[in-house]
């Protein structure tokens, strides 16, 4: 097998967690590995956990116009590197990478697990890739001839059982042990471009879900931005890569992040979800209406959402329950480092060989 030059585009903190297997399985391998990463504290705090090397791609932008301009500079700067190493394949959920494939010899993997109706102007870039990834949730849409669907989550390439085990050291360092009642609390910065009417819990409604929930048991709050000076006092003392292990023996997860939800539910951890995107994502839908692993409600019904935590707060045997939803879910899906890592070590003949057979990616 010819050792390859592969470029990975880092847009996201998530998608440390997404590669950083996919890495590390890729360069045993004996290929190339580059990274790109936009300069976001939370990205290269987790780049340097993981003794990983990375490109700086600048800093993002939070008003609309300066996005769209950092990712004009951010394409051009991916084009340099292409050049200059000679970069053979790309991947990321990116929409950089598809649209510099169009201009020099790389061939691009784009991910994506987002409705094109929720993103179109991502999916435009994306359909430019030479391949398009994403969760079979996704197989209804006409994405081209491109476009190979795989039975796993973006979550589960660094969460499933294959690649997750928790640390029973971060519990121990908040004084804590598997079974104490406790509560993660995530909420988002709404930034990204496709977030731009975006809503989320007010600070009125952070303060009543707080209120419920402290006299069951301890709080954590995290967050991307700065955090409001009544909630202070809840901030999560651990630094990021220990969140998985603490969202794992939680008792409940609740926020209006889309990713740290997914994240939680797929631990098996029950989660509750409330923004403007609720019910308007396939995949979340999915983990959602078929495993019964989260609940997501819109802003208008935040009551409803209280009525469904102090539910879930009643409920017995309430992880035993969530644990056996989560080995249902995981009895259908695919470790997706192992699939990526065989897809992308093989291409083309892994293409070849999902489209005449999308069941091989069981056998990996």
């Amino acid at each position: 097998m010819k050792k390859k030059k592969i470029l990975i585009d880092i847009n996201h903190p998530a998608h440390v967690h997404l590669f950083k297997n996919f890495i590390a399985e890729m360069r045993q391998k004996g290929h190339l590995i580059i990274i790109a990463a936009k300069n976001v504290k939370a990205i290269k705090d987790l780049l340097r956990s993981y003794e990983c090397d990375y490109i700086d791609m600048g800093s993002k932008k939070d008003q609309m116009v300066a996005k769209y301009f950092y990712e004009f500079i951010h394409v051009l700067k991916l084009l340099f590197v292409v050049i200059a190493h000679r970069i053979d394949y790309g991947i990321g959920v990116s929409m950089a990478l598809p649209m510099v494939s169009k201009v020099t010899t790389m061939k691009s993997f784009a991910l994506d697990d987002d409705d094109l109706t929720v993103t179109p102007l991502f999916g435009k870039a994306v359909s430019l890739a030479t391949v398009i990834l994403t969760p079979h949730s996704l197989a209804f849409e006409d994405r081209g001839k491109a476009h190979i669907c795989h039975q796993s989550y973006h979550e589960l390439a660094y969460l499933h059982p294959k690649r997750f085990k928790p640390d029973p050291s971060v519990l121990q360092e908040l004084g804590m042990a598997p079974g104490d009642t406790y509560f993660i609390l995530r909420f988002n910065a709404f930034k990204a471009h496709h977030d731009t009417a975006a809503v989320g819990l007010s600070l009125e409604q952070k303060l009543a879900l707080v209120n419920l929930l402290k006299p069951y048991g301890k709080l954590f709050i995290t967050t991307e931005r700065a955090i409001e000076p009544e909630l202070e006092m809840f901030r999560l003392p651990v630094t990021p890569e220990k969140i998985h292990t603490l969202m794992y023996h939680a008792t409940l997860f609740i926020g209006d992040s889309q990713t740290m939800v997914s994240e939680a539910a797929l631990l098996g951890t029950p989660s509750v979800k409330l923004n403007s995107f609720a019910g308007r994502l396939s995949v979340p839908n999915e983990i959602e209406n078929r495993y019964e692993l989260c609940y997501s409600f819109l802003p208008r019904d935040f009551e409803a959402m209280l009525q469904k935590v102090s539910e879930l707060l009643a409920m017995k045997d309430l992880k035993n329950v969530w644990r056996y939803r989560q080995e249902t879910m995981l009895a259908d899906k695919i470790d997706l480092t192992s699939f990526l890592t065989w897809f992308v070590s093989n291409y083309p003949h892994s293409y070849a060989q999902m489209k005449s057979n999308t069941a091989c990616q069981y056998s990996i």
